[in-house]
Formats: C-alpha cells, structure tokens, sequence
C-alpha cells in the first residue's frame, strides 16, 4: 500500500541578523571616515590604516597597534603607509615594523588628544561600537582578501547605506575606490549599482551605517520639536485637580479607537490604576526629562552591559500586553525590565533611545501604547495578529 505524502512546512527563514550600529553610531562612523579622507594622505594603504588607529585613539590620542594587526590589515606597503601617517603629523614609534609582533606599539594623532580641541568626541560605547564596525567590514567574507583600495571602498559604501541597503556614493569617496565598485558587485558585496546609487548586499545588511539624508534628519527635528512644543504647552493649560465629570467629558469627546484604548487600562484587573493616575495621564501631557549631556556617557557606558536593550525591551511589551490588554507605561517597562536603578533621566534616554532605533513604538502622546515596533518586527517580536514588518521597496 503506497504511502500518502506528508505536507512538510517550509523552515522559516532566520531573521538578518541586528544592525551593528544605531543611526547616531553610523554618523559617527561616517565622521571618522571624513576625518580620514581630510588627511593629507595619498595612499589607500596609508587611509585603511589611519581609519583602523584613528578610531583606536578616537578619546585618549593614542591608537595601540602591533604588528600582527598591521600584518593582518594586508597592505601593499606599510613601510610607505606609516611613513605618510608620520608626515601627516602622526608620531609612529619605529619599532612596529620588525619589532616584537604581539607588543602593543602606541601611535600618537595630536588631532585626537583629549580635551575641547579632539576631532572625534565619541563617547566610549560609540567609539567600541565602531570600532568593531570597521573591524566587521573589513574582514567581512566578501572582502577579507581584496586590496587595500576594495576595503576602503566597502567601509564607505556600508557607511552611507540606509536601512533599506540603498546608497549614494559620497562625494568624499577616495578615487583609489573608484576601480573597486566592479569587484565589489561581483563577490556581492553590492547587490547592484546605478550610477552613484548602489544597493548593498543582502548578506551585508548588518554593516549599513543607517544613513539619513539631511532632509529626514531635517523632518525628524521638526517633528521632535512639534511634540516639545505640544507637550509643553499642554501642560500650561494642565488642570490643577481632574474631577469624574471633566474626565467623562473628556471622554465623550475622543475617538471610538481611544475610548477602547482608555478602558483597557481603567479597566485592567492587573494593574488596578486608581482614577486620578489614568484620568492625569491621559488628560495631561507628559512632562518632558531633562538629559544632560553627561547622561549620553552614562548611556552607552550602561548599554555596554545590556546590548539586547532594545530587543528585551520589545519582547517585553509583547509578554506585558498579553496579560494586561494593554501596552505598558515607560514606567512599567522600566521596572520590569529592572531598570528602576537608573537614574530618571537615564531611564528616559534608555526608553527613547529604544523608540529612535525602532525597537519599540507607540502613539504619542497617549500613555499605555509602548509595542513593539520596525526593527523589533524585522526579527520577529510582534504582537499577535500583527504580521512581520515587510522589507521596504528600495527607492
């Protein structure tokens, strides 16, 4: 007796893998390379290396370098690319060639001494995290061999590409890269290329510096300043006390979508909120926390021990609205994420952070609506129902 066929279901592809950088570590890496190019350097040997001990010395002025790391970094000349870092006013110790190879050797870059004069200000988490970017790229399988020239190249085309892999080649891209875009395309670091527009390959997606053009920076500054600005100014006609019949009318005047909204939390078993917490937070805009700019230091020192932040964060949202009906309030993401600890400011910043690389999402300035959002989508952390962010069409 013949046996029937049995359907097996197609193994679900694996998520891409995280971005490497957030946008503000990409601008980051990009100012790096900029920083670079701006040198009076004349090789593509000489370039690689000086983006290489650049971002090592990015906040003491001193990049350590051995010679096994000026080994692996496969230049054509490294005699010739460490005699143009010292004429552009580098301080490169004569040992590193021939000396010890695992000895630590420090190059100094007086462009880069601490202080108000130093030409890359990275916090330490961002200077770790592209730090690691540069080493990813360099090494990545496509290509690991190429020449100095290739490797450049790819650093500044994944530097410039958006989340969607499309880019456009930057005018500072040095012209030893030039010759590079062909080789680039056919080991498929570049699924295609147009003219100055390119689309970077989808195994390399996690190397995209998640670039923003000055108009998207430009409407997103815009629209943070209309929130600051609604934000405050309902709080100068915040009522001094909420009685039952000023929330009721409030309520007779939102939509059918809010009003639902509104009486999933009034009316949650689990929360058990009382009157006056979810009449204010609704009625009332949130008051903004002040970040000082010590507070972006403390951040990515505290994001160095957590980098699944964003993607515990969004799970969690996840896991709270299945047993609440409702999306958790900044406050009780940050308690049951165990983040109470931080300092209230931190905790905002940590949130908004969260918010601004797309792992979480929600309808301000309506309280109780943290989910998860694009980025969270992407590796497959949605709400029930919700069905996995689709990849957008490349422009």
């Amino acid at each position: 007796m013949p046996t029937p066929d049995i359907p097996v279901e197609a193994a679900a592809s694996p998520p891409p893998p995280p971005f490497l950088l957030t946008p503000r570590q990409g601008e980051a890496a990009r100012e790096l390379l900029s920083y670079v190019v701006a040198l009076p350097l004349v090789s593509a040997d000489a370039k690689l290396l000086a983006v290489v001990v650049a971002i090592r010395a990015a906040r003491t002025g001193t990049g350590n370098l051995t010679g096994t790391d000026l080994r692996s970094l496969r230049l054509e000349d490294p005699e010739r690319a460490l005699a143009e870092l010292v004429a552009a006013g580098w301080r490169v110790p004569g040992d590193l060639i021939g000396g010890e190879p695992d000895l630590p050797v420090g190059i100094v870059v007086p462009d880069l001494a601490p202080g108000a004069g130093n030409a890359l200000p990275l916090g330490k988490g961002t200077r770790s995290r592209v730090s690691g970017w540069v080493m990813r790229t360099r090494m990545a399988k496509p290509v690991k061999k190429t020449s100095p020239a290739t490797r450049l190249a790819a650093l500044f085309l994944a530097a410039h590409c958006t989340g969607e892999l499309v880019g456009q080649a930057p005018a500072e891209l040095p012209v030893a890269c030039y010759g590079s875009v062909p080789e680039l395309l056919e080991k498929g670091f570049l699924a295609e290329v147009s003219g100055r527009t390119y689309r970077l390959g989808p195994a390399m997606r996690h190397l995209s510096g998640l670039f923003r053009t000055p108009e998207e920076v430009a409407e997103l500054a815009a629209a943070e300043a209309g929130r600051r600005a609604a934000r405050e100014a309902a709080a100068a006609a915040e009522p001094e006390e909420i009685t039952p019949q000023a929330w009721a009318e409030w309520k007779s005047g939102v939509t059918p979508a809010l009003l639902r909204h509104v009486a999933a939390v009034e009316g949650c078993a689990v929360c058990r909120l009382p009157f006056g917490r979810v009449a204010r937070a609704f009625m009332s805009a949130p008051s903004p926390v002040p970040a000082p700019r010590s507070v972006l230091g403390e951040y990515e020192t505290w994001r160095e021990t957590r980098p699944d932040a964003g993607r515990e964060a969004a799970a969690f949202t996840v896991a709270f609205r299945a047993e609440h009906g409702h999306g958790p309030s900044y406050g009780q993401l940050c308690r049951g994420l165990g983040w109470k600890k931080l300092s209230r400011a931190l905790r905002g910043f940590a949130v908004g952070r969260a918010l601004e690389e797309g792992w979480l999402a929600d309808t301000s300035p309506v309280p109780w609506t943290l989910r998860p959002g694009r980025a969270a989508q992407e590796q497959g952390i949605v709400l029930p129902g919700q069905n996995r962010a689709a990849a957008p069409a490349g422009r």
